[in-house]
């Protein structure tokens, strides 16, 4: 069997933003880690913290307003979160990259697609002009934009918005990083798009060798790609395990919940089940278990006490006071 090794660990992160006396604290306690060849989903609603977890390990955080209170990144060795901005400039891009949400407002209008990559390998890499340009064509080709030089030098505007988000990823690939974020990569596209995409950053896992944290809110498209998944909800990952176990065996109501709302022509004419209520707001998340106000479950144990992530099974964690248990849907 072989021994999977660890790429990046996130210990106890909590994130607090303020504004005047108000606090909110947007991740309360984050435990997860990544491994080299896998790629990690990260699900949930809306709100729940997931791309503030991922510009803490980019050390894109915005800080005013937002404040790491708590935690370590450990990364090669070093905690991410101690390294001065500009051993952190060494890392971002080039150990660690990202693939953002939406490439219309990451790709510089005024820079052809080529010059937006040279400029990564000649900043990173060391290269010349004519071999970055060489290579930006190469990587343009690796993503199925084609290497006859016609996105090469090509503005922005000019592609469709499946193509500008294949040029993201040429970018973010291109100073072969160890680690790859990718922050709700098929969004804005429609489902055959997304799906070109996703078989797209499974091919470049399986040829670069990557570690990939996948961010969705969408636990559909998160079955198609991950390897492992976690859940996470208001700030706190509520359970994690490896895909095939998670969705055979969903321990957490929350994720149960995720799952019998994904849309399945098994399930044709029949309702999808819906979650009540929504994510409750950082600054006013509840006493206890935080899904308690909208968990099928919920008791007065819930409604006091937080529930600690424990591990179940082997490599199967969940944090839920009725882990496993049942109820009529």
């Amino acid at each position: 069997m072989e021994t999977r090794q660890e790429l990046l660990h996130v210990e106890n992160l909590g994130v607090v933003f303020t504004h005047g006396a108000m606090e909110a604290r947007a991740l309360r306690g984050i435990d997860l880690s990544f491994y080299e060849k896998e790629i990690h989903g990260l699900v949930g609603e809306s709100g729940s913290g997931k791309t503030v977890t991922s510009t803490c390990v980019m050390g894109l955080l915005p800080s005013p307003p937002g404040k790491i209170v708590s935690g370590k990144i450990f990364f090669e060795g070093r905690d991410l979160l101690s390294l001065p901005e500009a051993e952190m400039r060494k890392v971002r891009g080039r150990r660690i990259a990202m693939i953002f949400q939406e490439p219309a407002k990451y790709l510089n209008p005024a820079y052809k697609i080529g010059e937006q990559i040279t400029e990564m390998l000649i900043l990173h890499k060391g290269l010349t002009k004519v071999q970055a340009k060489e290579k930006a064509r190469e990587l343009l080709g690796l993503v199925g934009l084609g290497k006859d030089g016609r996105v090469l030098d090509a503005y922005p505007h000019e592609l469709s918005g499946g193509m500008k988000q294949r040029a993201m990823i040429a970018i973010a690939i291109s100073c072969d990083p160890a680690f790859l974020i990718a922050d709700e990569p098929t969004t804005a596209l429609d489902v055959t798009l997304q799906l070109q995409i996703l078989r797209l950053i499974k091919k470049l896992r399986d040829l670069l060798g990557m570690g990939i944290l996948f961010i969705s809110h969408d636990l559909g498209v998160v079955k198609e790609v991950a390897d492992r998944v976690s859940v996470i909800y208001a700030g706190r990952i509520v359970e994690s395990s490896v895909k095939g176990r998670l969705f055979d065996k969903p321990l957490h109501p929350y994720t149960k919940l995720l799952i019998l709302s994904i849309p399945d022509a098994r399930k044709r004419g029949k309702r999808l089940a819906a979650i009540p209520g929504r994510v409750p707001d950082a600054d006013d998340t509840p006493a206890g278990c935080a899904f308690h106000p909208r968990c099928p479950l919920a008791d007065e144990l819930c409604a006091k006490e937080n529930p600690q992530l424990s591990e179940l099974e082997t490599g199967h964690t969940v944090a839920c006071h009725h882990a496993g248990a049942t109820w009529n849907i």
